[in-house]
């Protein structure tokens, strides 16, 4: 991708209210974040000699999604498989699909995702008692976040 568009998309994410961007060409992929909370350490990408310098992009640091990790209970834990926003229920106000203690089978639907106006059904990967509900309703998730333990 050419180093004025990946300016371009930086400079658009950092002007617009969004919090990620992911761009897919043919088969270069780009995906732009910006880190909201500023005790988190950045990593920035290494800048080829010759060209002009480029904005910084900060990266996830690892050692915080390991901290989370030896917090779980024991048992499965689903993911989230995109970005998007966490809902417990199909509605305000309904009953959530799960609560901590219930019993799910592999299939059975846990959550919605919302991403890009598109409501996505979160399954059970396993049949088991949900342990723990890591997100709290309503909440953005991230692509790999921890969202049940199932035992």
């Amino acid at each position: 991708m050419d180093l004025r568009k990946l300016k371009k998309l930086i400079d658009l994410v950092q002007e617009s209210g969004i919090s990620e961007l992911e761009i897919t060409e043919g088969e270069e992929k780009v995906r732009i974040a910006k880190q909201l909370a500023p005790a988190a350490a950045a990593n920035y990408l290494s800048q080829p000699a010759g060209l002009p310098a480029a904005v910084p992009v900060a990266v996830a640091a690892p050692a915080a999604g390991e901290a989370v990790a030896e917090a779980l209970p024991a048992g499965h834990v689903v993911k989230s498989p995109m970005v998007g926003t966490f809902y417990r229920a199909s509605a305000p106000g309904a009953k959530p699909f799960v609560d901590v203690g219930d019993s799910v089978a592999e299939g059975d639907r846990l959550c919605l995702i919302e991403a890009m106006k598109l409501m996505n059904d979160i399954e059970s990967e396993v049949t088991g008692t949900v342990k723990a509900i890591l997100v709290e309703n309503g909440q953005p998730v991230e692509y790999g976040q921890p969202l049940f333990v199932i035992g």
